[in-house]
C-alpha cells in the first residue's frame, strides 16, 4: 500500500506483483488518477517523466497507468490523490448505479453555483462520497455505446462502511438486479484485525469493494517500518531467478515441440 498518509484519511494505492504474470494487457477502463501536489509536480518535470499535457502534467507509470499532476496543494487533512477517473459505456446507466443506487453525490462543474447542472452534458460526471476525499469522475467513452474493455490490468476501488451494513447492502444489490462479485466474507490477516468485505460490480464491470470500517481502521494505519520491510522483501526477492527457470523450462519444451 502506498500513499501520502494513513489510509483512513488518504486515498491510497495497492500495488500487486504476481510472479507468474509476464505482462498485463491494458484496457480502456482506467483513465487516470489525479493528485494535487506542488512537490510532485516539480518532480514530474524532471527529464523523461512527463508524457503529455492536459489539465496539469500527465505522467505515465512503468505499468502504463496515467497520472495527472496538478501544481497545487490540497487543504490540510484532505486527500492528496484527488480524483479517480473511470471510463463508462453509458453515463446514464452509470449514474443510475453510482448516484441513484449507491448514493454518491453528483457535483456541479467547477466555478458554477451549487444549483448549476452537472458536467453530465459534457460526457462526464463527477461524484463524491464525502468532503476532503478523492472524487470519482465517470467519463463516457466515444462514440456512445463503446464497450468498456478491462484487459488484464484492471483493479478495484475500495470504500469503508459500517460493518453492520454490509450484508444488507449485498441483499439490496441482489434485489435491484445488480451484480455481487464476492458475497459477504471475513478476511483474516495473521496477527492483525479481520475485515469483512462485499465486492460489487457496476454496469461496466468496475469492481467496488466495501470494507467494514471497524477492522479497516486498524489495518489502515501507517506502519513506521513499512519502508524498511519493503526494502528487505525486495532484496530477498527471488522472482528474477524464478522467471529465468520458467523461461528455461519453456524453451526446453519448445525445443521438443511441446
Amino acid at each position: 500500500m502506498v500513499g501520502y498518509g494513513p489510509e483512513d484519511s488518504q486515498f491510497v494505492l495497492e500495488l500487486t506483483y504476481n510472479y507468474e504474470v509476464k505482462e498485463y494487457q491494458q484496457g480502456n477502463d482506467f483513465q487516470h488518477i489525479r493528485l494535487d501536489s506542488q512537490q510532485a509536480c516539480s518532480l514530474a518535470l524532471l527529464p523523461g517523466l512527463v508524457a503529455g499535457g492536459g489539465p496539469g502534467l500527465r505522467v505515465e507509470s512503468p505499468g502504463g497507468y496515467s497520472f495527472l499532476v496538478a501544481d497545487a496543494d490540497v487543504a490540510p487533512g484532505s486527500s492528496v490523490i484527488t480524483e479517480l477517473c473511470l471510463a463508462v459505456s453509458s453515463l446514464d446507466a452509470s449514474l443510475a448505479y453510482w448516484r441513484d443506487f449507491l448514493g454518491f453525490h453528483l457535483l456541479p462543474p467547477p466555478g458554477s453555483s451549487h444549483d448549476a447542472p452537472s458536467s453530465q452534458a459534457a460526457g462526464e460526471a463527477v461524484l463524491s462520497c464525502g468532503s476532503g476525499q478523492a472524487v470519482l469522475r465517470l467519463r463516457q467513452l466515444q462514440p456512445p455505446g463503446t464497450a468498456v474493455e478491462r484487459g488484464t490490468a484492471f483493479g478495484r476501488v475500495a470504500f469503508s462502511t459500517p460493518g453492520h451494513l454490509l450484508q444488507q447492502l449485498e441483499a439490496d444489490v441482489k434485489a435491484a438486479g445488480y451484480t455481487v462479485h464476492t458475497p459477504y466474507v471475513s478476511l483474516d490477516t495473521p496477527g492483525k484485525a479481520s475485515v469483512q468485505v462485499v465486492i460489487l460490480q457496476d454496469p461496466d464491470g468496475h469492481e467496488i469493494c466495501f470494507v467494514g470500517e471497524e477492522g479497516f481502521r486498524e489495518l489502515s494505519q501507517v506502519d513506521p517500518k513499512a519502508d524498511q520491510l519493503l526494502e528487505e522483501a525486495v532484496a530477498a526477492d527471488k522472482s528474477a531467478e524464478w522467471l529465468a527457470k520458467r523461461a528455461a523450462r519453456e524453451a526446453a519444451m519448445a525445443a521438443k515441440g511441446v
